[in-house]
């Protein structure tokens, strides 16, 4: 009989009985004893009033009733904690048992008794059993530590275990290495600022030896720990590539997956004109091709991460199109994963093969899939342009079948097509109005109204159509009526003398009929335009479109990166970083490839076709443009007086631009687009742009905040008056021997929002000197006059003049060395002068830095750890209040404020005129002058210049 009769019953008394047969001197009544105590335990009973008798069946040789014994143990120890301590004995003579089964037995139940009054007496135990001559102990022990420093972290770091698991990196025995790499691995993520696996060449060259003997678990521990070391260059970078690609053969998916892993993040380091280069891309491809053949739900899981390679290596799968095709008995996960690989996939060389396929997917039965296929016979339209026509006929066909879900989704699609390529296929127009009373789906509807509002003028009975719309407008989706009424605006802006009534009726429906904020107000806006300014209202209404991008649904390059380095893991699954789903105290790690170190040009593959707007997906936008030849650059300079003053530039209007609350990248830094002014003063365009001056002032930083972060950043009394912003002092820019008499000095100051630049102007010559003139090279913050250089009066021989010139953030931009660089050019009636100036980074803070709390906790821990700075500022003597205020003068802004242990911590953010955040730290603590400030931005090469700004604020 087998050991399912212990589960069976349920007789009253029964704990009774138990406890007579465990206290029996018969060793196989106590066996039978003990296996219906685990029985009873394992259905739900309490039995932890067994627990002194159970206890006492330890001391036995026998190893089965040893293993059950433990097994109770690790389930009650924590609710009998006194009880437990009497097993420690026994624990600690078991450790020393000849049987290293046993050995190793004691050492893992010590482990998962997460009883603190008993973790400091496994400590001895724990100590020998790492050093145990019998490697199967070792390797227990090994993860037992990790375990131990779950439960309490300063005892494994005082008893020195972590050093001893360091060791056993170095040790004979795989098994061992593999344990100790997956213990340092575990306690490393939870300090991921701590150096645990301090991973060298030598220390890799132990890895890579023992990778080949591990079991498969242990060579997913190593591969794992591998991905997590940066080469020194591309030939440590091949050398380790080459030791890893047998692991694409494993049987093991998860072994094939890590071993991808590494390989995909070591290619980085590699030269693409490299031999191997092209052997490794080659290699890559059957091992991914091989998982397909496996069941549906890994399947899945390696479409999930072919889909991430591809967006990363299109290269490595471009032949591979065919694996793709669906199958007729694939669940629908993996139909409509395989559809998105294949239209990343696909390319000149292989649209045909592949519309064939979409076309035969149209047809099938399943209505998601199919609509997922008509959607992506429309992406291939406008990936690849010469298959266009090819798509639009196909979609043609389908539009025919009359079938309702096709023919809806068919009008989304060629909704696409025709902003992709204006003015070439809008002769299938009335295919698709001959269509209209069948859509039923608001996308369709909206597609099919925005199509009859684009080409009003090409359907000659435009205003019937849109007019059959609207008689049920209340009834129609908010989508709907939205494209409805700028349809219709539209269509009276290009026919407006038949269509007044009409465009009348949708207006007073939008504005006085519906109660939906957004519909109304467009309403409104297009009343106000067409009552006010029809010029202007076509102007807007009509505007030309932006073509779209080819690739709306690539990932986000950084996270795309991120997630390359986490193949393998339920982040490649869910296309998430872990920090979106796992919670709790464990500290997660941003991940970043490295840098390569051959040749910089992109990884697309020239069948493949680049990425959204055009720029290879894993090109990562560098933050600034870089220095070209500047002396030509301001040589070239136009520096004639301008015509035109526009109205000095506000900061309020300046951030404007579609900044990310959150401070992301340099945006306006990234592309060197023309300023907006034009030529040297501003324009009435500019004005225009950039009139009032800011009228929010920065919240009072006493006003109180709700919501937990007050309490956890313990705020501490309020903050005092600020002081006046820190103006530097004048110093010499351009000595008068140099520019033929004339000296210029000067500083920058930011006052109620406005960049100036204060200029002393000193005539050193004999000769009077007229028609001054002034313009700034491309610099790293896009700094421009907004208006010309008023020196009204001739300066005469040895006269001085102060100006004032204000300046605008909206000029070019490039990357200057260092950072905050000015080169400025200065024209007279004599010659051209150039000189060069460093302007403090804090004219750039502008006046609504003050970050929201909430706000400020979570960009803190969204920034990598990478990007943070520490820096000292040396000899200062003020205390908390007084710097808070003083920076506060010069707009950086104090969040909050905690004092830990008798030393002030200050939070602080700072907003720069591009948009860029930066957040701040500072420690002061009371006696000592020097302060420690941390600093974190996403863009860190700004870290520098903001930290010289504190130091001279708090200094002067």
């Amino acid at each position: 009989m087998t050991d399912s009769k212990y589960f069976t019953t349920t007789k009253k008394g029964e704990i009774f009985e138990l406890k007579a047969e465990l206290n029996s001197d018969k060793k196989e009544k106590k066996k039978e004893a003990v296996k219906k105590v685990i029985a009873s335990m394992t259905v739900g009973k309490d039995v932890s009033a067994l627990f002194p008798d159970v206890v006492n069946c330890m001391q036995t040789d026998n190893l089965e009733l040893k293993k059950l014994v433990y097994l109770y143990l690790m389930n009650y120890a924590k609710s009998q904690p006194d009880m437990a301590i009497m097993a420690v004995n026994t624990f600690v003579k078991d450790c020393e048992d000849p049987n290293p089964l046993i050995r190793a037995l004691a050492v893992r139940t010590m482990g998962c008794i997460r009883v603190d009054k008993i973790t400091e007496y496994l400590c001895e135990p724990l100590r020998k059993c790492l050093k145990d001559e019998d490697p199967y102990v070792r390797k227990t022990a090994a993860v037992c530590v990790a375990k131990l420093h779950d439960i309490n972290a300063q005892l494994v770091e005082d008893q020195g275990f972590l050093d001893t698991l360091k060791d056993l990196i170095s040790d004979s025995n795989p098994m061992v290495v593999a344990n100790a790499v997956a213990a340092l691995s575990e306690i490393a993520e939870s300090h991921p600022n701590s150096n645990l696996l301090d991973l060298n060449p030598q220390s890799i060259n132990k890895l890579l030896t023992a990778l080949n003997e591990c079991t498969e678990w242990g060579q997913i521990f190593i591969l794992d720990c591998l991905a997590n070391y940066t080469p020194r260059d591309d030939r440590e970078s091949q050398s380790i590539c080459e030791r890893v690609t047998p692991r694409l053969s494993h049987a093991n998916s998860a072994v094939v997956l890590s071993a991808v892993k590494v390989l995909m993040k070591f290619m980085e380091m590699l030269p693409k004109d490299l031999d191997y280069y092209g052997t490794l891309l080659k290699k890559l491809a059957p091992p991914l091709v091989t998982l397909l053949s496996a069941e549906p739900e890994l399947q899945y899981v390696a479409l999930r991460n072919i889909n991430l390679i591809v967006q990363k290596r299109p290269e490595i799968l471009k032949h591979e199109m065919k694996v793709f095709f669906v199958k007729y008995n694939d669940p629908i996960y993996v139909k409509l994963e395989k559809l998105d690989i294949m239209i990343r996939l696909a390319s000149q060389a292989n649209i045909a093969q592949v519309l064939a396929e979409l076309k035969e997917y149209a047809t099938e039965v399943d209505v998601d899939f199919v609509r997922k296929a008509v959607r992506a016979i429309g992406r291939c339209a406008i990936k690849v342009e010469q298959s266009a026509e090819r798509c639009v006929s196909t979609l043609l066909d389908l539009i025919q079948t009359k079938v309702n879900y096709v023919v809806q989704e068919a009008i989304v699609v060629i909704k696409d097509i025709f902003r992709k390529y204006p003015n070439k296929y809008e002769s299938v127009i009335a295919t698709l109005c001959e269509n209209l009373d069948s859509l039923d789906e608001p996308e369709a509807r909206a597609a099919m109204i925005w199509i009859v509002g684009e080409y009003a003028e090409r359907i000659d009975n435009a205003d019937e159509l849109l007019e059959s719309f609207l008689e049920g407008f209340h009834d129609e989706s908010t989508q709907v009526q939205l494209q409805l009424l700028t349809a219709i605006v539209k269509l009276f802006l290009k026919k407006p003398t038949e269509t007044q009534e009409l465009v009348q009726q949708v207006l007073s429906l939008a504005t006085q009929d519906s109660d939906n904020p957004d519909l109304r107000d467009r309403g409104y806006i297009y009343w106000r335009l067409l009552s006010t300014d029809p010029v202007a209202a076509k102007e807007v209404v009509l505007a030309e479109k932006p073509l779209i991008s080819e690739e709306t649904d690539l990932i986000e390059p950084t996270l795309l990166e991120e997630l390359i380095c986490h193949i393998g893991t339920l982040a490649s699954v869910y296309h998430k970083p872990p920090s979106a789903f796992v919670e709790g105290s464990r500290g997660v790690m941003h991940k970043r490839l490295p840098a390569r170190t051959g040749s910089g040009e992109g990884t697309e593959c020239p069948d493949v076709g680049n990425a959204a707007g055009g720029s290879a997906p894993e090109a990562a936008p560098s933050i600034i443009p870089s220095q070209g030849d500047l002396l030509g650059d301001l040589l070239n300079l136009d520096l004639a007086p301008p015509t035109t003053t526009g109205p000095t530039p506000s900061t309020s209007g300046m951030q404007m631009g579609g900044m990310d609350l959150l401070g992301g990248g340099l945006d306006s830094l990234m592309d060197e687009s023309e300023p907006l002014g034009g030529d040297i003063g501003g324009s009435p365009a500019m004005g225009a742009g950039f009139g009032a001056a800011p009228t929010v002032m920065p919240a009072s930083l006493n006003a109180p905040v709700g919501g937990g972060l007050g309490d956890l950043f313990d705020l501490g009394g309020g903050v005092g008056m600020p002081m006046g912003a820190y103006i530097p002092p004048k110093t010499v820019w351009l000595p008068a021997m140099k520019a033929k008499g004339l000296e210029i000095s000067g500083t920058f100051a930011r006052r109620a929002g406005v960049i100036q630049m204060e200029l002393v102007l000193t005539n050193k010559a004999m000769s009077v000197m007229t028609d001054f003139a002034i313009q700034f090279n491309r610099n790293s913050f896009g700094l421009a006059p907004a208006g010309p250089l008023q020196v009204l009066t001739p300066l005469g021989p040895n006269q001085t003049i102060e100006v004032s010139l204000p300046l605008s953030t909206v000029g070019p931009v490039m990357k200057m060395d260092p950072l905050n660089n000015l080169q400025v050019a200065v024209k007279n009636n004599i010659d051209v002068f150039y000189f060069s100036c460093q302007y403090p980074i804090s004219m750039l803070f502008v006046e609504d830095g003050k970050m929201e709390r909430q706000v400020f906790l979570a960009t803190w821990k969204d920034i990598p750890n990478d990007n943070e700075s520490q820096f000292q500022i040396q000899d200062c003597h003020l205390n908390s209040e007084a710097a808070s205020n003083k920076l506060q003068g010069s707009n950086i802004f104090t969040i909050a404020k905690r004092t830990v242990e008798g030393q002030d911590m200050l939070y602080m953010s700072i907003k720069l005129s591009n948009g860029i955040w930066v957040l701040a730290e500072l420690k002061v603590q009371a006696g000592n002058p020097n302060y420690t400030i941390s600093l974190k931005c996403r863009a860190p090469e700004v870290s520098q210049c903001v930290f010289q700004c504190y130091e001279a604020v708090l200094k002067n």
